[in-house]
């Protein structure tokens, strides 16, 4: 009898495991990345020549109830048409029942593996903006995120900002602005284990540190676009500090942050909802001021602040004008020699 190897017997493994796409016009390629509900799949469209990511329901007992919640899934992605939000080409079942999707194939890296790579903190916050948009285009069409944080969060190659993993989001509005009566349930793990992206029927597991305070306590009714401004927060002290949220503020994390920067993540991340930014837009536009070198709404400067500020946002000028008194004082000691 000839035995086979650990790996051929690893190999055959995955190989019984792939999705069986015959009936479809995609080919399977390979296994990019498993949750608890979803499997997503590289594949080939065989009708338009192009790669595609396929997402397939991967719990072995498939219920009408699953199959609604990855349709649904499917048709919350697909009505966010947004360039910071993966595109759905496709939505079918396959031959054993499971139903899939199919969206566009980005090419890049997580943000948390940008961030390992980008230490230039305006280019990180060029990219936390971007993300801001996308959640504010999707909170404008009534949806909620609910799992956001910097492996949901894509860089393509062409420096795009793409937010994923929309599979637990939460409908708070139809297009008449109407409340969603869906039933909702969601529990976190006492350990607080980081799973990133499982999830399971009537099962929330994220991050604890991503998750707004009512979230985490499971006060389903009152999660609103104020507990995805949280997890933005959340993922801005990451570009911060370079570690996920803690009790600490982020000037004790890194003392080179400023204190403009600080009071933007500790606003967006404050205990109580009220005291949070009023929507991603807002938060947007505090950044971009802090980009700016403006005055941003979460913080109050002192009179010595705001000159340093404008210093620093106009050193050519003052450099110009330092030269030019520099030069008349040279010319009123040369002339009277």
């Amino acid at each position: 009898m000839k035995w086979l190897s650990d790996s051929k017997v690893s190999h055959l493994r995955s190989i019984a495991g792939d999705p069986d796409f015959s009936g479809t016009k995609y080919a399977f390629i390979k296994e990019l990345a498993r949750g608890g509900m979803g499997t997503v799949y590289l594949a080939e469209d065989t009708e338009l020549n192009r790669q595609v990511a396929i997402k397939v329901l991967s719990t072995p007992d498939i219920t009408e109830d699953l199959r609604r919640r990855m349709i649904r899934e499917a048709q919350i992605i697909a009505r966010l048409e947004h360039p910071g939000i993966v595109p759905v080409h496709d939505v079918g079942v396959l031959p054993d029942g499971r139903v899939f999707y199919a969206m566009k194939f980005v090419r890049g890296v997580r943000l948390d593996e940008y961030a390992a790579s980008t230490s230039a903190t305006r280019e990180r916050l060029r990219k936390f903006q971007a993300v801001c948009d996308a959640v504010a285009f999707a909170h404008a069409h009534g949806v909620i995120h609910r799992d956001l944080k910097p492996q949901n969060i894509m860089i393509g190659s062409f420096g795009e900002v793409l937010v994923l993993d929309w599979g637990v989001a939460k409908i708070l509005r139809d297009d008449k602005n109407a409340v969603s009566s869906e039933a909702d349930t969601l529990i976190l793990p006492p350990d607080g284990s980081n799973k990133a992206g499982d999830t399971a029927h009537g099962t929330v597991i994220g991050t604890r540190q991503y998750m707004s305070p009512e979230q985490s306590r499971g006060e389903i009714d009152q999660l609103d676009e104020r507990s995805d401004i949280y997890s933005l927060g959340a993922v801005f002290y990451f570009l911060l500090t370079d570690h996920a949220p803690t009790d600490e503020k982020p000037r004790t994390v890194n003392p080179k942050v400023s204190k403009p920067a600080e009071a933007i993540c500790l606003k967006a991340m404050s205990r109580e909802r009220a005291a949070r930014y009023g929507s991603a837009a807002d938060l947007s536009a505090d950044v971009s001021r802090l980009l700016d070198a403006e005055p941003v709404s979460a913080y109050r400067e002192n009179a010595y602040e705001k000159v340093s500020r404008w210093v620093g946002k106009n050193r050519f000028l003052v450099l110009l004008v330092l030269a030019y008194l520099l030069m008349r004082i040279f010319f009123i000691f040369t002339s009277r020699s």
